[in-house]
């Protein structure tokens, strides 16, 4: 039975997994001066929607959240009318 070759593949796939790796590597450096990133963004919207639901929805940002409300998932029921 004949080996296959299937260097030419291997190559490809090598080349592939080394430009994954260095776009991970870039993005880590963007992001090192701030590794709390993710955290920061999520207490930020979290902050977001509290400041919202304080205002029963109805101020200027919050329309994103009106589908999710009044629901029995959510547990918050508001009059949306203006």
């Amino acid at each position: 039975m004949k080996e296959p070759h299937n260097y030419a593949k291997v190559g490809y796939s090598m080349i592939v997994v080394a430009a994954s790796l260095a776009a991970i590597g870039l993005i880590a450096l963007f992001t090192a001066d701030d590794v709390l990133l993710s955290d920061n963004i999520a207490r930020g919207n979290t902050a977001h929607f509290n400041e919202c639901k304080k205002n029963d929805f109805k101020t200027d940002g919050c329309e994103k959240y009106w589908d999710r409300i009044n629901n029995q998932a959510s547990g918050i029921y508001v009059d949306l009318g203006k």
